[in-house]
């Protein structure tokens, strides 16, 4: 199985299956997708995740303003489901981390503010039908879906190096999803107001991540727990997703 999803529309579009759990189990291929922006792909790119992905579910983690400006592209004109899950909304200027901050603490600050969207999203996953897939995206498909993935694959009992590796898979794609981003309204200044760090996807943004997650939770899975999503939710997750 190839992990990353070649489409004319999205660079960044990568399964989740394959990786191995300490329990023995594997993440089950073509049934969980992390993704950048979707409002690009072609014709043939949305037959391809409908008939062949058999995509069911969106989970579009952007803000209002960026759903706004952007949009959905061709996949508003299916009946696939659409959940809008933004994972911060308002002024997103306003919302500007300081720029001394490391990228890892901002992704902190993330999970603390999104504990809804974040409950929301697992839920969202642990619904679809063992046969279907979803996908979950942001705009470049590396820092909100990159603490997405990485609560997911911990709550499947994926090692912390390979949740590591996947969220440095990003740094492949990042130019082209980069010089996409620029094309787009509201994305002219926005690297101005980000961390430099915002423009990579470095091993050790996550290791910090996953550090600091331990000592603040015990972990991810910790965190969930502490979200309110329940061991039995958790289950439901796990089956549907592993093999």
């Amino acid at each position: 199985m190839e992990r990353k999803i070649p489409l004319e529309g999205c660079f960044n579009f990568r399964d989740l299956g394959g990786y191995p759990t300490r329990d023995g189990a594997h993440v089950r291929w073509r049934r969980m997708f992390r993704a950048d922006g979707l409002q690009s792909l072609t014709e043939e790119d949305v037959q391809h995740l409908r008939d062949e992905l058999h995509l069911q579910d969106i989970i579009d983690l952007r803000s209002t303003a960026e759903l706004t400006n952007d949009g959905r592209g061709r996949l508003a004109e299916t009946s696939i489901r659409f959940h809008h899950v933004p994972f911060f909304d308002g002024d997103t200027k306003a919302q500007a981390p300081p720029a001394d901050m490391t990228l890892d603490t901002m992704y902190l600050g993330m999970i603390e503010r999104a504990t809804d969207p974040i409950a929301r999203s697992i839920r969202a996953l642990a619904a679809t039908e063992p046969d279907a897939s979803a996908v979950y995206h942001c705009a470049a498909g590396k820092d909100r879906t990159g603490v997405l993935s990485a609560i997911l694959l911990s709550l499947l009992g994926v090692d912390d190096q390979l949740i590591v590796a996947d969220y440095a898979l990003s740094q492949d794609n990042m130019d082209q999803v980069i010089e996409r981003l620029d094309t787009l309204r509201g994305y002219d200044d926005v690297w101005q107001e980000l961390p430099p760090e915002t423009l990579h996807a470095r091993p050790e943004t996550m290791q910090g991540l996953i550090q600091q997650m331990n000592d603040r939770w015990g972990g991810f899975t910790g965190y969930v727990k502490s979200i309110g999503i329940q061991d039995d939710e958790i289950e439901q997750f796990r089956e549907r997703s592993l093999e």
